[in-house]
């Protein structure tokens, strides 16, 4: 079976697809706030998931790494207003050291191809 993967560079691929299931990188995002990262989070993986020929109404589950669980409430407030209510995923939420000091939010997603 082939894997096709999308943006691939020396270190990893944004988005691999394998039998009709797209799998995402972390994903991290641009601003000062924890809403403003998952917001500009949640917009790069419409974006990716489009590219794969998915949806957010097709994510399975989800993984969400905070760089304090303080932050927990902030970064629902994005998610709430994007998740499809009539598709939520399966979903984790972590506390984790993230890959640079300016990230608060990290987010992988895998989807359904369709």
């Amino acid at each position: 079976m082939t894997i096709t993967r999308h943006e691939t560079g020396p270190r990893m691929s944004q988005a691999n697809i394998f039998n009709g299931v797209v799998y995402l990188a972390g994903q991290v995002g641009d601003g000062d706030t924890v809403k403003a990262q998952t917001e500009s989070i949640l917009k790069e993986i419409d974006r990716l998931l489009a590219l794969s020929g998915s949806s957010k109404s097709r994510i399975l589950s989800a993984q969400i790494w905070l760089d304090d669980m303080a932050n927990f409430a902030e970064m629902n407030e994005a998610w709430d207003a994007w998740v499809d209510k009539a598709n939520t995923p399966a979903r984790a939420t972590g506390e984790a050291k993230l890959a640079a000091a300016k990230y608060k939010v990290e987010i992988i997603v895998i989807a359904a191809q369709g």
